[in-house]
């Protein structure tokens, strides 16, 4: 039924919805809430129970099954390979999606988003493959371990080891160990900014480029943006919060630079980067601010606002045309620095 349902929302042009809705759009901070958007966040009000009062298995099995629903049919790759990458706590599961045979191809190393509790490589694989066909790069993405099972810094340790291992023994995978970026969305965003921080700490390769696609940046939650869209744009307060504390082991932990990237006064040196916002999302503020933050401390960066959009809106892409257009936006995007044109 779900997936009936979104096939005929997916029909149906906005301006449908705009006259169901009659004269009464929802405009925020001068921002007008996208109509087919408007009956998401309607859907998602009348059915999410609360992060805390849910099991977490439920709550990874819901994202699951709206997964491939709301991201509609992949594009055909030249291969996709699920690998194991060796890590010093476990072996970390991978999903290598290459649009061609090259036998050098520059590399996305993504980290899906979730609240740091949910997402795999199902949840993401259509954006994934979105990703790699449009830009014509591969991508690489990541299995992190989840909470509440592995607090903090677990999911950090696992990103960190993945890019390590691209640069290392990418090679031998068809991938070019100079051109490795880092990517991710929500939660993975910010593990992306985390790998970037800590290559720069550490002293070794850097990635090549962060495409940060409306990351959570700052543990605190303090952004005005959370009061703004507190609840109702699919995306609430509440939930982010309750991510957080799942995720966190103590309220010290918010400062992490790790957990917080945006509280990093020391941002020079790290590589260019690509931010990505909706404008309707609670972590929209952060996220643009850190695109500031990079700015100042000499960083290259271009951060982009898709005004009428909720977060995760990329992952839609089966429902929203403004989500195919991030989509090939960020692609090309990374495309263009990778081949220097």
């Amino acid at each position: 039924m779900e997936r009936l349902i979104l096939a005929l929302v997916a029909l149906l042009p906005e301006s449908f919805f705009s006259l169901c809705y009659g004269l009464k759009p929802i405009i925020i901070d001068g921002q007008k809430l996208n109509s087919k958007v408007r009956l998401l966040c309607d859907i998602d009000r009348k059915t999410a129970t609360p992060v805390r009062d849910t099991p977490v298995e439920t709550t990874r099995a819901n994202m699951e099954r709206l997964a491939g629903a709301l991201a509609g049919k992949k594009p055909r790759l030249k291969a996709i390979r699920d690998i194991e990458i060796p890590a010093d706590f476990g072996p970390i599961a991978a999903r290598l999606y290459k649009p061609t045979d090259d036998p050098s191809l520059p590399v996305l190393v993504y980290y899906h988003g979730g609240g740091y509790i949910r997402g795999s490589l199902y949840s993401h694989d259509g954006l994934c493959a979105r990703l790699a066909k449009y830009g014509g790069f591969a991508v690489l993405s990541v299995d992190y371990r989840l909470a509440p099972e592995n607090r903090f810094p677990a999911a950090v340790d696992d990103a960190i080891a993945a890019f390590d291992w691209t640069v290392q023994q990418g090679a031998d995978y068809g991938l070019d160990p100079a051109k490795v970026a880092v990517g991710g969305d929500s939660s993975g965003g910010c593990l992306a900014a985390a790998v970037a921080q800590q290559a720069k700490l550490r002293g070794g390769a850097m990635p090549f480029f962060q495409m940060l696609l409306y990351p959570s940046l700052d543990a605190h939650l303090t952004a005005k943006s959370y009061q703004l869209f507190e609840d109702g744009f699919f995306l609430t307060y509440d939930r982010i919060r309750d991510y957080r504390d799942l995720y966190l082991n103590n309220a010290s932990e918010r400062d992490d630079y790790r957990a917080s990237p945006l509280l990093n006064p020391d941002l020079a040196g790290l590589p260019p980067a690509l931010i990505i916002t909706a404008g309707f999302d609670p972590l929209r503020d952060e996220a643009e601010s850190y695109g500031k933050a990079l700015q100042a401390a000499g960083v290259g960066v271009g951060t982009v606002r898709f005004p009428s959009m909720v977060h995760g809106f990329m992952s839609m892409t089966a429902l929203l045309p403004h989500a195919e257009k991030a989509v090939h936006q960020a692609a090309d995007a990374l495309r263009h620095v990778f081949t220097g044109e």
